[in-house]
């Protein structure tokens, strides 16, 4: 029983840490090229080409 339990808790304690692992990676990253490109081309392209 004590066994099971030791399991449990292990298995959900990792998940915790994948999913943190995962909020703290995608935070520290820095953004892509292309997605500077595209913002900066909203705010700053003429708007006669835009569609």
């Amino acid at each position: 029983m004590l066994a099971r339990r030791f399991t449990i808790v292990c298995l959900l304690m990792s998940l915790f840490g994948m999913f943190f692992a995962i909020l703290v990676a995608e935070a520290g990253r820095s953004p892509r090229s292309w997605d500077e490109a595209n913002r900066l081309c909203r705010l700053a392209c003429p708007t006669n080409l835009r569609h």
